[in-house]
């Protein structure tokens, strides 16, 4: 339709009656409401929120390997835990990170292991949630 989506992230809500479809653009005025209204025009869809930065959280998750030199083994562990990750798995010559938080932070760091050999690598896309007591359980 002429508008690009950047990330699509969909998963169940506390009413598992229903999902939660995220959909990131960037665009303009224009095309966000051209957005609204494609998604507007689907059977299923119950509400559809814009979510602003400026009264939004929003998180995605990411998951790599990386080959791990002996001698490196610390500074990555290190790098880890200033990023605030999860190493998930640890082989003898690999080791698994789990990132969470804003999208600039997990391009932060996948740009700081771009040193070393990314065997694999996989972002969830990104998700939000409205600050404050407001929510979308307007559904029935």
């Amino acid at each position: 339709r002429g508008f690009n989506i950047e990330s699509l992230t969909v998963g169940v809500t506390e009413d598992p009656r229903y999902s939660r479809v995220t959909v990131c653009s960037t665009c303009d005025e224009a095309t966000k409401e051209q957005i609204v209204k494609q998604f507007s025009k689907l059977h299923d869809v119950k509400k559809i929120q814009v979510m602003e930065k400026s009264n939004s959280v929003f998180r995605e998750m990411m998951m790599v390997k990386i080959a791990v030199p002996k001698d490196s083994i610390a500074n990555i562990m290190t790098s880890v835990d200033i990023f605030r990750g999860k190493i998930i798995d640890l082989g003898v010559d690999s080791i698994t990170v789990q990132l969470t938080g804003e999208p600039s932070k997990i391009s932060a760091f996948v740009d700081f292991l771009s040193q070393y050999e990314i065997l694999e690598l996989t972002r969830t896309g990104l998700t939000a949630i409205g600050r404050g007591k407001e929510c979308l359980k307007d559904r029935d």
